[in-house]
């Protein structure tokens, strides 16, 4: 894997980048849909990070 299959952005980033809304990726982690380490990363310090190659995949349907 290269470098840019690891982007990942904050929540408020990618909501920036595509349209959604944050409440509704947080409801895409809470509810399964986005998966801890496949879409999404927490951080040491806590934060939470989406891993946008995967993410843009859910989105068009798409196996990460």
């Amino acid at each position: 894997m290269n470098h840019s299959e690891h982007i990942l952005v904050t929540i408020k980033k990618f909501a920036e980048l595509t349209g959604l809304t944050e409440e509704a990726i947080r409801q895409y982690r809470k509810k399964g849909q986005w998966i801890e380490k496949i879409h999404w990363v927490k951080a040491p310090n806590g934060r939470i990070f989406i891993i946008t190659k995967a993410a843009y995949a859910w989105m068009q349907g798409s196996v990460a």
